[in-house]
C-alpha cells in the first residue's frame, strides 16, 4: 500500500512537475509574415470630352467614315468636323458611278472648231512670254502648256466655282460601306441577285475612287495652308479641280511653282499656271525631241483618256503652226500679267 502511494505521489509529482515547465517555458512563437504591399493599380483612363456639335453634325450628314479617316490620319478632329458640318458642304446621300467609264472623242469635239483653235492662239500669243519662260526653265513644249490651258479652263476664262472639298470628298466616298452595298442593290435582280463578274467591277471601281480621291481630299486641306485660305474657300470644277491648268490640290502641293517670282503660288496667275503644268509634265518624262508615243504617255498622267490627249496634241500642233508664242517675252509676260488682274 505505501509503495503504491509513493508511486502515486511520484507520478503526481513528475506530471506537476512537468505542467510547471512547460508554463515557464512557453512555445516559440510562429515567425512573423510581413503583410505583402497592396498591388499598383493602373491609373484611371482619360475620360474622352464628348463629342463636339460640329462632329455630331458631320456624322448626321453622313461624313462620318470620311472625318474618321482624315483624323486618324492626323488632322485636327475640330479642323476637319467644322469644314463637314459647314452648310456649304451638302449632306452625303450616296454616289452613283459607273462601273467602267470610257470617255468619247465627242467630249472633246467641241474643242477643235475653228473658234475654239482662234481662241487658243490667242490664248498662246496673249501669253507667249510665261509660256516661253516655262519651257526654258523646263524643257516642256510652250505649245502643249498652252493648249492644256485652253483644253481645262478656256485660258481661265472657266475655273469654276464649285466647292473643290465637298467635290472631292464625294468621289472619296464611293467605297464607304453603305454606298457600296446600296450600289450593288440597285443593280441585283428583283430576288437579289447579281452578276459575280459586275459586282467585283463596282468593288474595284469603288477602291479605285476612293485609292484616287481621298488623298485629294487631304491635299485640299494642305493646298489651303499654302494659299492663306479655308479649305472651303477653294473654288473650282465640278471634279475637284481649280486654277487655269485645273489641278487638283495634290498636283498644287507637289507641282506649284512660282512663275512670277511674287512668293506665292496662284494657279489663277498665268505664269505659276503655265510653270506649275510645265513642271507637271517635265516631272512624268516630258523632254525635247520626244516620240509622238512618249508624248501621249506623258499626257496620259495628265488625263487618262486617249480622246483628251489626242485634243491637246492637235491643239498644240495647230498652235506651233501660227506662230502665236513667237510674240515678245515682254509683251507676253506684260499681258499675261494684265489678263490675269482683270480675271481675278
Amino acid at each position: 500500500m505505501l509503495r503504491r502511494s509513493s508511486a502515486v505521489v511520484s507520478a503526481t509529482a513528475l506530471a506537476a512537475a512537468l505542467l510547471l515547465s512547460c508554463a515557464s517555458h512557453p512555445p516559440a512563437a510562429p515567425p512573423r509574415v510581413e503583410s505583402a504591399a497592396p498591388a499598383l493599380q493602373p491609373p484611371p483612363l482619360p475620360v474622352p470630352p464628348p463629342p463636339s456639335a460640329d462632329l455630331l453634325r458631320a456624322r448626321e450628314r453622313g461624313w462620318g467614315y470620311l472625318v474618321d479617316r482624315l483624323v486618324a490620319d492626323g488632322l485636327p478632329q475640330e479642323r476637319v468636323a467644322r469644314a463637314f458640318a459647314d452648310p456649304r458642304v451638302p449632306a452625303f446621300d450616296g454616289l452613283r458611278f459607273n462601273p467602267s467609264p470610257r470617255e468619247s472623242h465627242a467630249t472633246y469635239r467641241r474643242l477643235l472648231t475653228r473658234k475654239s483653235v482662234a481662241d487658243a492662239e490667242r490664248c498662246a500669243e496673249l501669253h507667249a512670254g510665261v509660256l516661253a519662260a516655262a519651257q526654258r526653265e523646263t524643257g516642256v513644249s510652250a505649245a502643249v502648256v498652252a493648249a492644256i490651258l485652253h483644253v481645262e479652263s478656256h485660258c481661265g476664262s472657266n475655273t469654276g466655282r464649285e466647292v473643290v472639298l465637298y467635290r472631292l470628298a464625294r468621289l472619296a466616298m464611293a467605297n464607304e460601306p453603305h454606298n457600296v452595298a446600296a450600289l450593288l442593290a440597285r443593280l441585283s435582280g428583283p430576288e437579289g441577285e447579281i452578276d459575280a463578274a459586275l459586282a467585283d467591277q463596282v468593288r474595284a471601281r469603288a477602291r479605285y475612287l476612293e485609292s484616287t480621291f481621298y488623298p485629294e481630299v487631304r491635299a485640299t486641306f494642305v493646298a489651303a495652308d499654302r494659299m492663306a485660305i479655308e479649305p472651303l474657300d477653294l473654288r473650282g470644277s465640278s471634279a475637284g479641280a481649280f486654277g487655269l491648268p485645273q489641278f487638283l490640290p495634290g498636283s498644287y502641293v507637289a507641282f506649284g511653282s512660282d512663275g512670277d517670282g511674287d512668293g506665292r503660288i496662284s494657279l489663277y496667275d498665268p505664269a505659276d499656271a503655265a510653270a506649275s503644268c510645265a513642271r507637271f509634265l517635265a516631272s512624268y518624262g516630258w523632254k525635247p525631241g520626244l516620240t509622238r508615243d512618249q508624248e501621249r504617255r506623258v499626257i496620259w498622267h495628265y488625263n487618262r483618256s486617249d480622246a483628251y490627249i489626242d485634243t491637246v496634241l492637235q491643239l498644240a500642233r495647230r498652235i506651233e503652226r501660227t506662230g502665236a508664242l513667237h510674240a515678245s517675252a515682254s509683251g507676253g509676260t506684260t499681258a499675261a500679267v494684265a489678263a490675269s488682274a482683270s480675271a481675278r
